[in-house]
């Protein structure tokens, strides 16, 4: 049993904005799989929930009329895994989250409350970041959205005002255009873990395949929030497709990522991995979008 006061069920998303503005105190349910768990273990007894579930506006993956890619907010994770769209233009978002959990869990979890958590490990999040995401939140006074940098305000907590949700997570044209990615997430068991550290690098190559025209990079676990090393995608950027070119661009994310020591790993060891994953990230993202380091 749930030791919850009250459950309200909105059916629009007017609906939950109403719900918000009226009970100020409850929070917000989504798939359940955080805060569910979360009241089994007696950390949110006697709360008000607002069940935005049932919302089915809010789900789906599509191509807005300025070609972002818009995933609404209770898009579940195998959804994204398995959607064409997120398959052709953003696939290493669909690996991402597939590393989330089990299988019941992508089934029910959705990445606007992975999001909405604002955990650094979110196997979502580091991606998001790299790929530029904007955040669409609904209130009271209409639409806000927000770059997904300026989302995350620091550990466990995001911008979201009292009368919002967040309604879909868009990523702009510019950002996945003739762009490719890859992520790995670092955990002590190969499944059903949380990320000790978790890094996604994209690039965009120049016509002849020579040189990095661009490249991102972001973490989970290397900060409070998940971050990006603007360092290291100014390491890569313009350089030829070389062995130093990469070895330049792992060595740069020391200069911007601020990782903790934890029961989970030493700040020394995650420095480490966090240089390893960006070596590997960025030599099967050139890959990825047909080049090769020489």
């Amino acid at each position: 049993m749930y030791d919850l006061k009250a459950l309200y069920e909105a059916r629009t998303v007017r609906d939950a904005v109403r719900l918000r503005l009226e009970h100020p105190q409850a929070q917000i349910l989504a798939g359940g799989t955080d805060v569910l768990v979360q009241m089994r273990e007696g950390k949110r007894a006697g709360a008000e929930l607002i069940s935005i579930y049932g919302i089915d506006e809010m789900r789906g993956v599509s191509l807005d009329a300025e070609e972002s890619v818009r995933i609404g907010s209770l898009t579940s994770f195998s959804h994204i895994t398995r959607d064409p769209i997120i398959q052709k233009y953003i696939n290493v978002l669909g690996e991402a989250v597939d590393m989330v959990g089990g299988p019941q869990i992508r089934n029910a979890g959705t990445i606007g409350g992975n999001t909405c958590n604002g955990v650094t490990s979110a196997d979502s999040a580091s991606t998001l970041f790299a790929w530029d995401a904007v955040i669409e939140l609904t209130g009271a006074e209409g639409v806000r959205r927000i770059p997904i940098q300026e989302f995350y305000l620091s550990a466990g907590k995001v911008d979201i005002r009292p009368d919002e949700i967040q309604t879909a997570i868009l990523i702009p044209k510019a950002s996945y255009q003739g762009c490719f990615g890859h992520y790995i997430k670092y955990a002590m068991r190969n499944a059903m873990d949380i990320a000790t550290t978790g890094c996604s690098v994209n690039v965009v190559l120049s016509g002849d395949k020579k040189t990095i025209a661009r490249a991102r990079i972001a973490y989970g676990v290397a900060g409070p929030i998940p971050m990006r090393a603007p360092a290291a995608e100014a390491a890569a950027k313009d350089r030829p497709l070389t062995a130093e070119t990469v070895e330049a661009f792992g060595a740069a994310v020391l200069e911007d990522i601020h990782p903790r020591d934890s029961w989970r790993a030493s700040k020394a060891f995650r420095e480490h991995i966090a240089v390893e994953l960006a070596r590997r990230c960025l030599t099967e993202s050139v890959r990825l979008a047909g080049g090769e380091i020489g």
